[in-house]
């Protein structure tokens, strides 16, 4: 961390939600980012155990200013998921109103998912900026695996979700994802970020918690030099 970024990332089954099988098996990155100097921060995809990140954070010293779901699947903002129920947002939101910053694409599939609308989501395009005190969160729409992906800048860091991971990208095979779309936030709208950012994924598919998005970009299949069209028939489901 700089002096005054505050960031954390905690691994589901491990770090947070032990004892849990759906949270050990879906192997999900949860994140805090604040500001230390104020003491504010916010949480990026808290789901399986909300309350424990939320005590983490109470442990730092640290208030909760709002929540950045990277998309609306149950396994990062919780809900219904194969018969069972993920706790997420809801479950946080009812312990404190703050906002949801989500893309303007994915804030009608997050309402449909855990009835959680306009307040308090707070709708977003891409390139918007969120402020934790004195610490800037750029908010980039990566479509693909869900219509309102976003990825987080800040600092020297990318949070990426499930649009990118360390090894592979997001599957796209749900009727809402979009191949093509996917193909253009790898191979374009990421493409202007620098080699020497550090990527989070939203899971963990690798033996390492992060990488310099350059290394990733040399290493991970998904960027392999190809049309679209070929690209999507190789990584589509």
């Amino acid at each position: 961390m700089t002096e005054r970024l505050y960031f954390r990332q905690w691994l589901s089954g491990r770090d947070y939600a032990e004892g849990d099988e759906v949270a050990k098996e879906m192997r999900n990155f949860a994140y805090a980012i604040g500001d230390a100097v104020t003491g504010e921060a916010v949480l990026v995809d808290p789901a399986h155990a909300p309350g424990e990140l939320l005590a983490f954070l109470a442990a730092d010293g640290m208030r909760l200013v709002g929540i950045i779901p990277t998309h609306y699947h149950a396994d990062h903002i919780g809900g219904a998921f194969y018969g069972g129920h993920v706790a997420g947002i809801v479950e946080v939101l009812a312990g404190a109103v703050v906002p949801v910053h989500v893309q303007t694409q994915e804030a009608p599939l997050i309402e449909h998912a855990v009835g959680v609308g306009v307040p308090p989501v707070v709708i977003h395009e891409s390139g918007d900026v969120v402020m934790v005190g004195e610490i800037a969160i750029t908010l980039l729409h990566t479509p693909g695996h869900t219509p309102g992906s976003q990825c987080l800048v800040l600092d020297d860091r990318l949070l990426t979700g499930d649009t990118l991971f360390l090894k592979g990208c997001g599957f796209t095979g749900r009727p809402e994802c979009d191949g093509h779309e996917l193909y253009r936030s790898l191979h374009e709208r990421l493409a202007c970020l620098p080699d020497s950012l550090e990527v989070f994924a939203g899971h963990k598919y690798a033996l390492e918690r992060s990488a310099t998005l350059g290394d990733v970009r040399a290493t991970n299949e998904a960027f392999e030099a190809l049309g679209a069209d070929e690209w999507v028939r190789r990584f589509g489901p």
